[in-house]
């Protein structure tokens, strides 16, 4: 397909494949612009259930205007193959970033992906499917959320639209929230349950539930209370620890109720080891009788 034109796109190079669709670079010839162009794969291009999916992950990102949120241009066909028109973001994703974020870097991550979830949550969007593969870090650090190929829309009058059979599971294994691995209702406390397992993952370097197979992983995300972060690395230090565990929490009652709450608490948390470590430099300096810098005085 590279090098091909489909309508007024010119496909430049395949940047990936998921279960829900195949991205492709491209060339708006049109606009004269880069664009990525989202596929639904061959195998499922003829099932209308996944059309369907399709269309919705469409609509619910489209719907959404957010610095950390991928932008959704439009949605195409081509013969007889709908494709998403998104903005093509320049970077990589948490995947390829794990293992090279520090501390500092790993909280803005954690921040910007939690308000774009808040934004989703305000206009009762699910995205369902948190996971590092589905968060972008551009170029200049920022994160912005990826495929809401699984999200869940509710209406104003609390009706559910359902595209999975009952008691079915959609998600990613070792970043499903309980109630997801049981085949319950999941609300938008999910996606803080999933966005826990993200920043654990980011922190430690290793996931909070490791089960040496599926159901193995699956009966510990469902029962297993995951070890704190500070035994894993020693010099985290608790207070981050306490927001991400509550993150964690079984019960969807027990953990955060907002993901606007998460965003909150973690930059929170940035501000005050920031103060911690200059507050710590400081003396430091003093007790190596290097006087503490004095802004001039004005008068």
């Amino acid at each position: 397909m590279i090098g091909s034109t489909v309508t007024h796109y010119r496909i430049l190079e395949k940047l990936g494949q998921g279960g829900m669709g195949v991205v492709y670079k491209a060339e708006d010839t049109t606009l004269k612009r880069v664009v990525a162009l989202k596929f639904l794969p061959p195998q499922l291009s003829a099932t209308e259930t996944d059309k369907a999916r399709f269309l919705l992950e469409a609509q619910a990102a489209a719907s959404l205007n957010h610095p950390n949120i991928c932008t959704i241009h439009g949605i195409e066909e081509h013969e007889g193959s709908l494709f998403i028109v998104m903005e093509f973001v320049e970077g990589q994703t948490l995947r390829e970033k794990m293992g090279s974020v520090n501390q500092k870097q790993a909280l803005d991550i954690g921040a910007f992906v939690a308000e774009g979830l808040s934004a989703a949550h305000e206009k009762g969007i699910v995205h369902r499917d948190i996971k590092p593969e589905n968060i972008m870090i551009r170029k200049d650090g920022i994160a912005q959320i990826m495929d809401f190929g699984l999200a869940k829309l509710r209406s104003a009058s609390s009706k559910v639209n359902r595209l999975t059979q009952q008691g079915s599971t959609v998600g990613t294994a070792g970043y499903m929230s309980p109630e997801q691995v049981q085949g319950h209702d999941a609300d938008h406390r999910s996606d803080i349950f999933s966005l826990g397992v993200v920043l654990y993952e980011l922190f430690t370097g290793q996931l909070p539930f490791r089960g040496v197979h599926e159901t193995a992983l699956l009966y510990e995300i469902v029962n297993v209370d995951p070890p704190p972060m500070s035994s894993v690395k020693g010099e985290i230090d608790p207070a981050l620890d306490a927001i991400i565990l509550e993150c964690l929490e079984k019960e969807p009652s027990d953990r955060y109720q907002s993901v606007a709450e998460v965003a909150k608490d973690l930059r929170k948390f940035k501000r005050e080891s920031t103060k911690a470590r200059m507050s710590a430099f400081v003396s430091a300096l003093m007790a190596l009788g290097v006087p503490a810098f004095r802004p001039p005085s004005l008068g």
